[in-house]
C-alpha cells in the first residue's frame, strides 16, 4: 500500500494527477480499489469502481490530446463518486440504446451507466476541460 492510498485512510477525498497511458491506468485501477477497501466498500463496490476507473482513463487515452488527467474519489455517506479530470471539453457521447455489442466502441461507458447508482459528465466552470463521473453505494 502506497503512502497516498494510506492517507486516504479517515478521510473522504483521494485524488491524483495521472497519465492517461495502460501502466498509470492500471495503476489508478489499484490505488481506486485500495482507497475503497480502506474506506469499507463491499467486493462488488470495489470491482465496479476499478473498471470504471479503467474505462474512464481509458476513454482519455483513446479521446483526449493531452493524456494528463486527475483521478478524485469522495467519500459522501456511504456513497462513493469517481471524478476523472482530462483537459477536453468533447463530452462522451451516450445512447439511450445499448450499443451493438460487436461495435468497435461505445460499449464501456455505456455499461457503467448502467451498473453505476449515477453517471455523468460536464464540461468545467471555465470551460477547459471535462469532469465524467460515476457513483455508487460503498
Amino acid at each position: 500500500m502506497t503512502s497516498s492510498v494510506r492517507a486516504a485512510y479517515g478521510q473522504s477525498v483521494y485524488g491524483q494527477s495521472v497519465m492517461a497511458h495502460p501502466i498509470a491506468i492500471e495503476h489508478g485501477r489499484t490505488m481506486a480499489g485500495e482507497v475503497l477497501r480502506l474506506w469499507g466498500g463491499s467486493g462488488d463496490t470495489v470491482e465496479l469502481v476499478r473498471l470504471g476507473v479503467s474505462e474512464l482513463l481509458g476513454n482519455v487515452a483513446k479521446h483526449v490530446e493531452n493524456p494528463r488527467c486527475y483521478l478524485r474519489m469522495a467519500r459522501i455517506g456511504a456513497e462513493v463518486t469517481v471524478q476523472v479530470f482530462d483537459r477536453s471539453v468533447r463530452l462522451p457521447v451516450l445512447g439511450r440504446q445499448a450499443p451493438e455489442w460487436d461495435a468497435e466502441s461505445g460499449r464501456g461507458l455505456w455499461m457503467l451507466r448502467e451498473m453505476a447508482d449515477g453517471f455523468g459528465c460536464e464540461r468545467t466552470l471555465r470551460c477547459v476541460g471535462k469532469i465524467v463521473w460515476f457513483r455508487c453505494a460503498l
